[in-house]
């Protein structure tokens, strides 16, 4: 009896562990069946901008646009690599996607730039508590900044980066190689995520979204 309440707790367990992992929603690691995508002006087929090979995402980086999740998320992690495909370059993991809009959703762009990894972008009217406009500013930027608050986690170009997100009822923390590098809040509480094509190779894998 001992034996056999003991081999249902650990089953219950490993269940809930497993309810808890969304990462199959996201990416099974063969193709992109559970993502659209926008590509700018419609000018290529998205299958031609954003492709797996050998379980890794690989985004073209131009023309420009971005991939989205079917499904909003609201309260969740999301941990992620990427690495740059060739020269180091820009890119973006965007959350709380309002409006899937072409060429730029509404929403939070978690910025990649070689440099800036971890700054906030505020794309297409989307917006955080946090967001003050520049000193001396009389307008708001086309895209406003959040900047990341130290200097760059990256690893040198080529390496694969770790990304961690966290949402939680709009407060998202950023972390770039363990590194905390934002925190803000938001009144959206809930949206798609997208990775974007912007500039040149990107690559993406080992992507987990677990619900919190």
């Amino acid at each position: 009896m001992q034996k056999t309440k003991l081999s249902i707790a650990i089953l219950l367990a490993v269940l809930v562990t497993a309810c808890g992992q969304k990462s199959n929603d996201l990416f099974n690691g063969k193709d992109l069946s559970n993502w659209n995508f926008v590509v700018e002006n419609d000018a290529l087929p998205g299958e031609q901008v954003y492709r797996v090979k050998e379980g890794v995402i690989s985004i073209k980086g131009e023309p420009f646009g971005y991939m989205y999740t079917k499904e909003k998320y609201a309260n969740f992690t999301l941990e992620l690599e990427y690495r740059w495909g060739g020269e180091a370059s820009n890119s973006g993991v965007f959350i709380l996607i309002e409006d899937p809009a072409n060429p730029f959703p509404k929403g939070v762009e978690c910025q990649l730039m070689a440099g800036k990894a971890g700054d906030f972008v505020l794309l297409n009217g989307s917006d955080l508590n946090e967001y003050r406009l520049p000193e001396g500013a009389t307008e708001r930027p086309k895209f406003p900044v959040i900047e990341k608050m130290h200097p760059s986690s990256e690893k040198p170009t080529g390496e694969w980066n770790k990304m961690k997100i966290s949402v939680k009822d709009g407060a998202i923390s950023v972390f770039v190689n363990g590194v905390l590098q934002n925190e803000a809040t938001s009144k959206v509480k809930t949206g798609h995520i997208g990775l974007q094509s912007e500039g040149k190779e990107v690559q993406f894998r080992n992507l987990v979204l677990t619900e919190i």
